[in-house]
């Protein structure tokens, strides 16, 4: 599943339609009788792995799931088009995604300061929500969009490496310090993993994830499952604390 930096970037592509008249729409997820022929495109948002494009009759939301895709300029596989907005100067296509109409009134609801690459991202709010729930274990934490929304198996497992916590260790039990260092380390880590993916050298720097042994003493890698949501994590037992 694409992590926020992933839909930071891909917003970043579309934003050059923001402005632009709709020309076609087309895809297998557009409401009966729905013509947006003429409308312009106001404004993109984006929260953690979601995507809202923003008109002034509807306001489509975007989800890429596991395996979902976009092209610009032109479509690909018809089949599995969700999708598809043409502008004067190209499109935007989504396939195997699912696309949503949401009411203006959710944009208001957003906490946006849980979105780990938005500027209202507060670490404050942060660990005061991790602080009213002790017993969660720090990956399911990590995992909780409405926590760190954005934060996906890659940023969960690599920012933990980088500090230095064990992924089953309870937040209650991490010291102030640990906290807070893996509340700074989970955005840093996104800002680093859009770098690389722009660059597409992002597996060049995976340090634990997917690997086999750790940069650090040499030992070998625990490959488990982890926390209520089953979701792996890789991790080293003499350079990672269990809490």
């Amino acid at each position: 599943m694409p992590e926020g930096p992933t839909i930071v970037l891909m917003k970043e592509d579309l934003q050059k339609f923001v402005g632009e008249k709709v020309l076609e729409v087309i895809g297998s997820e557009i409401p009966e009788n729905l013509d947006l022929k003429g409308e312009i495109l106001k404004e993109i948002k984006t929260f953690g792995k979601q995507t809202y494009l923003i008109f002034d009759k509807i306001i489509f939301k975007v989800h890429l799931m596991m395996f979902g895709s976009y092209s610009l300029y032109e479509r690909k596989d018809i089949d599995t088009l969700r999708l598809g907005l043409a502008f004067e100067d190209g499109g935007m296509y989504f396939y195997t995604c699912t696309i949503k109409v949401v009411d203006k009134s959710i944009l208001e609801k957003i906490n946006w300061e849980a979105d780990i690459m938005s500027r209202k991202w507060n670490p404050e709010k942060t660990e005061e929500t991790l602080k009213s729930q002790p017993k969660m274990m720090i990956c399911d934490a990590l995992m909780d969009q409405d926590i760190f929304s954005g934060v996906g198996n890659i940023i969960k497992n690599e920012a933990l490496f980088r500090v230095g916590i064990h992924p089953e260790s309870l937040v209650g039990n991490l010291t102030s310090k640990k906290l807070k260092d893996i509340i700074a380390e989970a955005r840093n880590y996104g800002f680093d993993f859009k770098k690389w993916k722009k660059a597409n050298v992002l597996k060049r720097h995976f340090q634990i994830y997917h690997k086999k042994l750790c940069p650090i003493c040499g030992e070998e890698v625990i490959k488990k499952d982890t926390g209520k949501s089953r979701r792996t994590s890789f991790f080293c037992l003499r350079d990672q604390k269990l809490f």
